[in-house]
């Protein structure tokens, strides 16, 4: 079991048999956990809700064409960098920074993005549970405009024939289908639906203003921490424990997508909101908004930059082929987001088509695309709570996958930091406490003027913070810690280098590319709304103050990192504190071979300087590496019996 579980194909040729395993600080119980866990991670609620809303914003199909050029050119090869980061050097994304301790300051960055996303994720996936509750019912809550919440402008899709009709005949109405219900549209540009007035009035109770917090609503606040309590539970032993509850989480919602994908193609009018999915919008694609909404949601979706793909490969094995996962996980990922994306315009052209308006006309901006639109189109179908079941399901479980890995990410990062047995003993407790504080993070976002913080952290505190994050992490491997040693540190964990045109992407094209998104962005930047509701300036500079706390640990910590240096000029001082720590590398002994290797014996010495005289000296790595492979098969002079 141990040979098979070391020495598969993934591993080193030559590389003698060993266990393998990071017994203190626990590994994936086998490959497809990670992989699976890392498609939840990248696969979210931004693949259903976020991008099928930044297409609709962004002119339909024109927005394909820069996600996939930021896909192929800054996502793939992050993706990639930061997988082999974690895995080679077997810490979270603080310890890691073993490799340059002055820029330790991005980890910190990457520890409070996660803390803001991990903090609203879950008020989003706790409206989720709230939705799924409350479809627990014969008749949708959003269905009609008869409800103590809704106004005299509320004018729904379905329209009951009388005022008192029972439940059976308003099953009936439905079953019979949308072409025997009454459609009216009043005013166009007046007319609110039910699903949105039950969102606004019922579920959020929505406020008139971001500083008027209003009342707690104690529904959601239940579900929030319904929301909490799942995630502790499935991270209660760790990486152990959620690797088990993944192969649900991460698979079945393909099967609900699947289903409501047949569901929404053979409904009327779904041609028509495909069309405008697909079809591209091309006078848009100079907007640099469009390019800087497009690097966002690759950062956003793949996860680069929030610190969880470091942590999430910390856990592998050490000869694991992480160049293949890398390229597996991103493109299943964005495939997801397209795929959903003909879920949700199927069912935008069906709910048009009923309407008699455009696409474009139909749906809120925001989360309203999950909570307003597609509730209320599925109010149409026969047997809608069904669909509204398996349809919140769904965004539940898409949302837990990334929720498991924020809150891992943080909890690793504070075990690896502080390190003692103690802690590692007891790092259940920690997710524990991280959990308790994210929950009352979480509570003003369950206010009534929650939803309006939601969207100022979710503009601003993963945005723009994201791509500078990634950029200097790019600038710090490469060009700080050096392009070749980081070649060779991967060509010794892998079998094989980089091939080149990842090289050449983190050299040079993803930096690039990602420096002239920073400026673009800067350039046209517009401040946010909600639908009508412009916000003030003081929450904009909140929302500029989250943004910049992320990035702000970097030079902060430089400089103290600096001024604890050794040396008696700045400049020894900054040398000594870009230099990589002596316990930067593998983290088992094992692993630690080449220039990583403790001092080696007397006998060795013997032995080893006949072969190392003839070399170059920039070559020194690679024949040690070269050596003690050989060694394996018995042809050095001190090994002379084959090896088991």
């Amino acid at each position: 079991a141990v040979s098979a579980g070391s020495k598969g194909p993934g591993t080193v040729p030559g590389e003698p048999v060993k266990t393998d395993k990071n017994s203190r600080r626990g590994n994936w119980g086998n490959q497809i956990e990670f992989i699976l866990t890392s498609v939840g991670y990248a696969v979210g609620l931004g693949n259903v809700w976020r991008f099928p809303y930044l297409c609709y914003r962004n002119g339909g199909g024109a927005f394909m064409f820069p996600y996939f050029i930021m896909l192929v050119f800054c996502g793939i090869p992050l993706f990639f960098l930061e997988l082999s980061f974690g895995q080679f050097a077997s810490q979270g994304c603080l310890g890691v920074w073993r490799i340059s301790p002055m820029f330790k300051g991005v980890g910190y960055g990457m520890m409070v993005v996660s803390t803001y996303i991990g903090i609203y994720y879950n008020v989003v996936i706790c409206i989720a549970f709230y939705y799924f509750f409350s479809s627990m019912t014969n008749l949708l809550p959003w269905t009609y405009c008869n409800n103590p919440w809704n106004t005299p402008t509320c004018n729904g899709v379905v329209t009951p024939t009388g005022i008192n009709n029972t439940l059976a005949n308003v099953t009936r109405s439905l079953v019979t289908g949308a072409a025997e219900v009454a459609v009216e549209v009043v005013n166009k540009t007046k007319r609110t639906s039910p699903s949105e007035e039950y969102w606004k009035h019922y579920v959020l109770k929505i406020s008139d203003d971001i500083g008027n917090f209003g009342e707690v609503r104690l529904p959601i606040l239940g579900c929030l921490a319904v929301s909490w309590v799942v995630v502790f539970l499935c991270l209660i032993r760790g990486v152990k424990s959620s690797g088990k509850v993944v192969y649900f989480t991460a698979t079945f919602p393909y099967v609900v997508l699947t289903i409501l994908f047949i569901r929404g193609i053979t409904l009327e009018g779904a041609v028509t909101g495909i069309k405008y999915y697909l079809t591209p919008q091309w006078h848009k694609i100079l907007d640099a908004k469009v390019w800087g909404d497009a690097a966002s949601q690759i950062f956003y979706s793949l996860g680069c930059a929030w610190g969880g793909l470091i942590t999430m490969a910390s856990y592998n094995k050490f000869h694991n082929n992480c160049y293949r996962d890398s390229i597996i996980i991103s493109i299943t990922n964005c495939a997801t987001s397209v795929y959903a994306g003909f879920v949700i315009f199927s069912i935008l052209g069906f709910m048009a088509h009923h309407l008699n308006v455009d696409v474009s006309e139909v749906a809120d901006h925001g989360p309203g695309l999950a909570f307003v639109a597609y509730p209320e189109a599925l109010t149409l179908l026969p047997i809608s709570p069904l669909w509204s079941l398996l349809f919140f399901f769904m965004l539940i479980l898409l949302g837990l996958g990334t929720q498991f890995c924020l809150l891992e990410t943080l909890v690793t990062a504070i075990v690896d930091e502080i390190g003692t047995d103690w802690i590692i003993r007891n790092k259940t407790v920690v997710t524990g406490g991280v959990a308790i504080v994210g929950f009352l993070l979480g509570v003003p976002l369950t206010t009534q003027a929650g939803i309006y913080w939601l969207l100022l952290m979710d503009n601003y505190a993963a945005s723009f913070s994201l791509v500078i994050i990634s950029c200097i992490m790019c600038i710090c491997i490469m060009y700080v810690y050096g392009h070749k040693k980081y070649f060779k540190d991967v060509e010794m964990m892998l079998g094989f280098p980089p091939p080149i045109f990842f090289r050449v992407c983190w050299r040079f094209v993803s930096p690039i590319i990602i420096s002239f998104i920073l400026i673009f962005t800067v350039i046209q930047y517009k401040p946010i709304t909600y639908n009508d509701y412009v916000y003030p300036g003081w929450s904009l500079a909140i929302g500029f103050l989250m943004a910049m706390s992320s990035v702000t640990c970097i030079p902060i910590y430089a400089l103290y990192k600096i001024s604890k240096s050794e040396g008696t000029t700045f400049l020894e001082r900054l040398k000594n504190s870009c230099k990589a720590d002596i316990k930067w590398g593998p983290a088992l002994s094992e692993h630690r071979i080449g220039h990583y290797a403790a001092p080696v014996s007397e006998a060795e010495v013997e032995v080893r300087p006949l072969k190392e005289e003839l070399k170059e000296k920039e070559d020194e790595k690679r024949d040690e590496i070269s050596l003690t492979i050989q060694g394996s098969n018995g042809s050095t002079a001190h090994n002379t019996t084959p090896s088991a």
